[in-house]
Order: C-alpha cells, then structure tokens, then sequence
C-alpha cells in the first residue's frame, strides 16, 4: 500500500463528470496496448486486472509445475518445507502476478512510478523469494533419472558458470537499468508492448541471475563464501541511490514527449517522476539491506553447523583415544 500512496500522491483523481472533458490524447497508451486508463486509484487497480497475458500463463504453469513436484516427494514418504513453498508461490510468483496480472499493468506505460514499481518487484523482491523457494533443488529431488541429467549439464555448463559467476551477475544487474533509462530503449518500450513485455521478462531473468547464487539455495556452480556475497550486496546499495536520485533530480522527462503526449488531466508527469525516483532509491536501499541481513544470518547458521560439526568429530577422536588407551592398559 505504501507504493500505491506515494503513486496516488502524484496523482489527482477527476470527477466522474468531468471525465468525459479530458484532453483527447493517444488512444492507446503502446502498440497494441489498452486504451488510455481512468484516473489511478484502488478501485481502478482492482477492476483493470486481466488474465489473458502469456506471463499469466507462465506463472499458473510454474506454479502447477511446483506443486506436482511437492506432491511427488509426499507420496514417497520425504519431506518439503512449507515455508518454501510459501516463499515460492506467495512473494515469489504472487509477486510478479501482483504488479504485472493485476490493474497495475493498465498504468505501466501511463505513470512512470508504477513502472517503477513494477521494477523494483520483478528485479529486486520475487526474484529472492523464488530462489528461496529452491525450485531446481526440488526439480533434481523429482525429476527421472534422464532429464534430472540434463538439468545437471545445463546448471554446470560454460553458458551457466559464467552467467551466474557473482561478478558478472552484480555487472549485469547494475549496469542493465542505466542502460535503459538513459537511452532511447525506454522511449521504445512504451511504444512497443512487446518490447515492454520483454523488460518485464528481463527484470525476472536478471534478479534471478542476481540473487540465486547469493542466496546459495540452489546447485548453483561457482557459489562463493557469505563474507564475499555480503559485500556484493553492500556495494549494490549506492547504485540504487544514485539511480534514484538522478531520476528525481531530473530536469528531463524519461521517454522524452511520451507522458506528456498522453493529456492525462489526473497525473503530473514531472511530479510522477520524482515519485518514481524515490520508489527506486527507497526500494532499493530496504531490499539491498533486507537481502544483507538475511545473508549475515545465513552466515551465522552456517557457523554454528560448522562448529558443532567439529565438536562431534573432537568427540569422536577423544573417544577413539580413550578407547585406544583403555586397549593398550
């Protein structure tokens, strides 16, 4: 609710009378896009969702596809945790359906913080949660013997190690939104609804990238100790700032003519992009620190299993010498 109040704040809502007057402006917001939206509230939000996209399709199909796996282990007798599972399909896949199945997405090219927004979920907050739900560990614990090897090949081929190797994903993950805000590819994206569509499926992709071999759930090649993936995710922190910042400070408007062109009377364009800076930086300065404590208590647990693990192989070796002294008296 905090990101629809800050949404709402650079917005005014219009009389219904006076609706019918707004200023003529593009009859669809992208090519092959819905018409222009009514003014953003919650109501709005909730009666714009739609179920005929193809990530809607994907989502029912991965979710499907995870719950077969957890009803396969059940009917051997083994265990899956419920909390992974509920990381997966709530956060996770709820998540992206959240900002991309529901009324969001009929203001995704109209507001610039609801973009923004959509940013932030896809790249920073369900791609954590998937990776918490370990969906390749359950594939492997599922899978028959053949594709199970195959999935193996793909986790530890060439293509695999180098695009999960933390440097290369930090690089991809940094560089990718500044690349697209500071061209003419955003300007393309909101003519284009594939194109847009395809941001959306490269924000997952790239905080999956990210975060996975952070997190270290999952099989993943190349998986380095806490204390370096702790610092990866401290030096995350100040490009979101700085992102953030220039976004709010900006005395141009990202995809140059496009929100004005629209003639919504119930957005301020200028306004909505501070609006949308400040989602950025704020978002992603909680989500880096959030992401930071998790890994330092991940770190502390590996520790503690650590120590015991050496306190049972002393027990043991004492054991061993007391039983080779008693042999030897």
């Amino acid at each position: 609710m905090l990101h629809v109040d800050l949404i709402l704040a650079a917005t005014s809502a219009v009389p219904a009378d006076v609706l019918a007057a707004t200023p003529a402006g593009p009859s669809v917001l992208a090519a092959g896009a819905e018409a222009t939206p009514p003014p953003f509230t919650v109501g709005a939000v909730l009666t714009e969702t739609r179920l005929d996209s193809w990530l809607a399709l994907g989502l029912v199909l991965a979710a499907g596809l995870y719950l077969y796996g957890v009803h396969r282990l059940r009917l051997r007798g083994d265990r899956w945790p419920i909390a992974r599972t509920a990381f997966f399909l709530g956060p996770g896949l709820g998540g992206i359906a959240l900002v991309t199945v529901s009324g969001l997405h009929a203001y995704d090219t109209a507001l610039l913080s609801v973009h923004m927004v959509q940013h932030m979920v896809l790249s920073m907050v369900s791609p954590i949660f998937l990776a918490l739900g370990a969906p390749m560990t359950l594939a492997l614990r599922t899978l028959p013997v053949g594709p199970r090897k195959r999935l193996l090949a793909i986790v530890h081929s060439r293509v695999a190690r180098v695009y999960s190797f933390p440097l290369v994903a930090f690089a991809i993950f940094v560089v990718n939104p500044f690349a697209l805000y500071f061209s003419d590819l955003y300007r393309f994206t909101l003519e284009h609804a594939w194109a847009h569509e395809l941001v959306h499926a490269h924000f997952i992709m790239t905080g999956c990238v990210f975060f996975w071999p952070l997190l270290g759930l999952d099989p993943l090649p190349g998986r380095w100790p806490y204390p370096a993936r702790a610092l990866l995710m401290l030096l995350s922190v100040p490009f979101h700032t700085v992102l953030g910042l220039t976004i709010m400070q900006s005395t141009t408007l990202f995809g140059g003519d496009w929100y004005p062109s629209l003639n919504l009377s119930w957005a301020d364009p200028k306004a909505d992009q501070v609006v949308a800076g400040g989602i950025l930086w704020a978002g992603g300065e909680f989500v880096s620190v959030t992401m930071l404590a998790v890994l330092v208590v991940q770190w502390v647990k590996q520790s503690e299993r650590e120590a015991r693990r050496v306190d049972r192989e002393l027990d043991r070796q004492e054991a061993r010498e007391r039983a080779a002294d008693a042999a030897t008296t």
